[in-house]
């Protein structure tokens, strides 16, 4: 009896470990998931792209493949990297992460510029246009293309997991990057599945609406969804430069030099000084991330240059934003 006693304390004993170590995963998974999210957003904006001139049928079938590469690229690629990385070499994680940075402060400041100054060189033909040939073969060059994008993306999104995970346990660090991978990946493809479907829910609407508000909303639906698509356009580029800047900065301090991430600290607590006591929190916030997003874009803008002359030629590809 005293053994069959012992025996259950030590199931009981397991069972509060096991529950502890499940309240830290979900800790970790969602302090994780919320320091990506910009990362996320800017996802979420740039994927649509890659089904835009598709035949409504392929497109999402063309999301799934993306969808399935981005799973792969997390889980078989970059969540062994990350887990070698963190037993073997920790101090390369404030280097990648400013090297991501730097990436996503380029593909903003790019975006940009590629607006103010849309007769670029890499803007295809004469009119803009580019050659469509043939359909199938255009599928598979945009989902590759989607893929190593997202590869890219990826690769920031579970540094960042991984440098907000304070447990040493490599079996806690595999689980909550999967967790963030696999979350983030069916959080973001989910959502792009129902922004490109969303016109077709609009002109079904149309047909089938029994009632002229169910018509009424489905043209409202169709009308809209440019606008929706200019406005997450806008929200990913802006995400990019803020996220960048603010991995950069946070990024050096971690590699020894506080002197950036003190200034805009002081700024911001200079801009957020005004404000009632109420709101002083949120302006700190707004100021000190105005301030990483202006500083991302002035890192971007020198690197659109570097990038594009030195880098990209170097790989025979073009830039993302194009």
């Amino acid at each position: 009896m005293s053994g069959l006693l012992a025996l259950l304390d030590d199931v009981a004993g397991i069972a509060k470990i096991a529950a502890a170590s499940v309240d830290d995963i979900s800790a970790h998974a969602a302090k994780a998931g919320s320091k990506a999210a910009g990362v996320v957003i800017d996802d979420a904006a740039v994927t649509p792209k890659y089904v835009h001139g598709f035949e409504a049928a392929r497109e999402l079938p063309i999301i799934w493949r993306i969808a399935r590469g981005s799973v792969f690229n997390k889980l078989v690629i970059l969540l062994p990297a990350a887990l070698l990385m963190a037993a073997f070499a920790p101090w390369l994680v404030p280097p990648l992460l400013v090297l991501g940075g730097s990436y996503l402060c380029f593909e903003g400041a790019e975006k940009i510029l590629h607006v103010l100054l849309p007769h670029d060189a890499h803007s295809g033909g004469p009119d803009g246009s580019h050659d469509v040939g043939d359909p199938a073969h255009l599928e598979e060059q945009k989902v590759k293309g989607a893929i190593k994008t997202d590869f890219i993306l990826s690769a920031e999104i579970m540094t960042l997991a991984l440098s907000t995970i304070e447990s040493g346990e490599v079996w806690i660090q595999a689980v909550v990057l999967a967790i963030v991978g696999l979350g983030i990946t069916a959080l973001v493809y989910g959502a792009v599945a129902v922004i490109v479907k969303m016109d077709d829910i609009g002109l079904w609407l149309t047909r089938v609406g029994r009632l002229s508000m169910t018509r009424a909303l489905g043209r409202g639906i169709v009308k809209g969804m440019p606008w929706v698509m200019k406005i997450l356009s806008t929200v990913g580029t802006v995400a990019m430069l803020w996220v960048g800047g603010s991995i950069i900065v946070h990024s050096l301090a971690q590699m020894g030099w506080h002197l950036p991430e003190e200034t805009i600290h002081h700024a911001a607590v200079v801009v957020a000084q005004p404000v009632g006591t109420e709101l002083q929190a949120a302006a700190l916030w707004i100021a000190t991330a105005g301030i990483d997003g202006v500083l991302g874009l002035i890192w971007g803008i020198v690197l659109v240059p570097v990038v594009t002359k030195l880098v990209m030629p170097l790989f025979g590809g073009k830039t993302a934003a194009h």
